[in-house]
């Protein structure tokens, strides 16, 4: 699996739904101005994009471990604190931020438990650390129509859906066992419309993500196959797709 890949091209594939989920995310937080807030495992800069516009950009910091992210959210985000280290290590003192907040990453740390604690050690006390993570068990993130489709062409791929926070109250969990306290979680959904089959379908054939190693794991026939599949069944656009994501905080 692979997120080296530049921040146009991870945008076409997650993007046009990561951002809409972000603004509901800090929308369900409640994010006062002035706090003071770090976006972990910052990809493109979705998530840091909307705290920017709540917060300003020097109230606001980001990590990530993927050279090509650093850069583009750098770019795209002049004034933000953008380094790039993983959530299990973060390069920020003690007690430094209000709020410490992850969007969809908890499922691809190597440690979520460690990252999530480490989100608490930059967030002073009474802060939040908070999360969301696509409901991958619930068949309800946005890439779900593709690994129906290789349920079909390669039923014998990894699940994605075990993936750590990935069903109902994982992500609760794990916050609990970070340390962190008065955990509460709610669903996010964000509902985007494809205007032709090849806008959906074409950014997945660029191995971004475990979707995207799946589909580059298919010979040619089976990507056809597959391919016709999915357009008999979505048609050729325009088309809605709704996904839905869990969100979770907890207080340091």
């Amino acid at each position: 699996m692979t997120f080296e890949v530049a921040g146009d091209a991870y945008d076409r594939f997650m993007g046009r739904y990561s951002q809409p989920l972000a603004a509901t995310f800090v929308d369900w937080l409640g994010v006062d101005p002035g706090t003071r807030a770090v976006d972990v495992g910052c990809g493109p800069g979705a998530l840091t994009g909307v705290l920017v516009d709540r917060l300003g950009a020097e109230r606001v910091a980001a990590a990530d471990p993927t050279a090509p992210f650093v850069q583009v959210c750098r770019e795209r985000h002049p004034g933000v604190d953008v380094r790039q280290a993983p959530a299990e290590d973060l390069p920020f003192g003690d007690d430094t931020f209000d709020l410490a907040a992850a969007g969809l990453v908890v499922h691809f740390m190597t440690d979520a438990v460690a990252g999530l604690t480490e989100m608490a050690r930059v967030t002073r006390p009474g802060g939040w650390v908070a999360a969301t993570v696509w409901d991958l068990h619930g068949r309800r993130a946005p890439m779900e129509p593709v690994w129906r489709g290789l349920e079909v062409v390669d039923p014998h791929r990894p699940d994605e859906g075990a993936s750590a926070g990935a069903r109902r109250g994982a992500t609760d969990e794990l916050m609990a066992r970070a340390g962190l306290r008065d955990v509460e979680s709610t669903e996010l959904s964000v509902t985007v419309t494809h205007p032709t089959f090849e806008e959906w379908w074409d950014p997945y054939l660029h191995g971004v993500g475990p979707v995207g190693d799946a589909v580059a794991a298919l010979d040619d026939e089976q990507r056809r196959r597959m391919e016709s599949m999915l357009r008999d069944d979505l048609g050729d656009g325009p088309f809605e797709l709704t996904a839905v994501a869990f969100a979770a905080r907890g207080r340091v």
